[in-house]
């Protein structure tokens, strides 16, 4: 299983990011992995990096959809390739009910064919030929200029059985947020795999997880709320802690942060703690684990979040601490 990271906070300034990044440089982390950019945009974010000097393989777990098109997303995405020289995982997702109605002015009737057409599309426009669509969601008739690039993996965020079983059909990735290792291996990996699939080669599984050390100055709860609080609070979010066996109010409390404790949804623990929880991805069938220390980077800033994953890093087995190794 390889380690990565993801980037815990929002940053307002590039330099912001530059001990994130060289995270991934110096130690055993494979990728920086960013979710969606709410003020500085993600891609640009990885190519300004590049123009620095410091170039490293990136993650995007996930963008929106109705943010971009499927062009600029594959424009986009090789973009970053091209300036890094790394390989790229793309991921996408649908994004809340209000945010699509809010951007495209009401829901995807079917959230399942908007995320095929979607994931279709990018793929196609990234072998660089032709790509010709026409459907309820999506139109294109449309090529990337070719260029040579590093690999552009296409994923697709998971969160219940259904797209599970569309991520194991059309992505290269499966990356899966908010879920225990338990959900996760019992429930969502059985899904990617037992899908149809027409690519060569079966589809990754990423998994994104919360993650914060304990300590003196800690409080899990307000830790773990500021990590999962926000998204618990969705209800797609809410319909999905429940399939894994638990239940929260939605209402942002502490009770509701202390259930995604016990029910291994966010690791909180010594950083031997944190390694046993996470082992138990490896052993679910996780191929990546991204750490996401964002409830530190919220409650204590982004240095002390900075700190915890070198922590939880270096202490990596060390029969796995070489990158790309499984």
């Amino acid at each position: 299983m390889r380690y990565s990271i993801l980037l815990s906070f929002g940053p307002t300034r590039p330099e912001q990011v530059v001990p994130f990044a060289n995270l991934v440089k110096w130690t055993a982390a494979e990728r920086l992995w960013q979710g969606q950019g709410m003020v500085l945009e993600s891609h640009h974010l990885m190519t300004w990096l590049a123009g620095l000097g410091i170039r490293v393989p990136a993650g995007f777990g996930v963008s929106l959809m109705p943010f971009r098109s499927p062009y600029q997303a594959a424009v986009e995405a090789r973009s970053v390739a091209l300036a890094t020289g790394h390989p790229v995982v793309a991921g996408f997702g649908p994004g809340s009910a209000s945010i699509q109605t809010g951007l495209l002015g009401r829901p995807y009737p079917s959230q399942l064919t908007a995320c095929r057409e979607y994931v279709q599309a990018v793929r196609g426009l990234l072998t660089g030929r032709p790509v010709e669509l026409s459907g309820a969601y999506h139109n294109l008739a449309a090529n990337l200029l070719p260029t040579p690039a590093p690999p552009v993996s296409v994923g697709l965020g998971v969160l219940r059985p259904k797209m599970a079983a569309l991520a194991g059909a059309v992505a290269d990735v499966a990356i899966t947020w908010m879920g225990s290792a338990e959900y996760v291996g019992g429930t969502l990996i059985p899904a990617i795999r037992g899908a149809e699939r027409d690519l060569p080669e079966p589809a990754k599984v990423t998994a994104i997880v919360p993650v914060a050390l304990s300590g003196p100055d800690r409080d899990v709860t307000a830790l773990a709320t500021a990590a999962c609080g926000s998204h618990a609070q969705l209800p797609h979010y809410r319909d999905t802690l429940r399939r894994a066996g638990i239940e929260v109010s939605g209402e942002r409390t502490g009770a509701d942060a202390m259930r995604l404790v016990d029910g291994g949804v966010f690791l909180y623990g010594t950083v031997d703690e944190i390694h046993k929880r996470l082992d138990e991805y490896r052993d679910a069938g996780v191929d990546e684990v991204v750490l996401n220390a964002t409830g530190v980077g919220l409650a204590h800033g982004p240095r002390a979040a900075a700190r915890d994953l070198l922590e939880i890093l270096t202490a990596i087995p060390g029969e796995a601490r070489t990158k790309g190794e499984p």
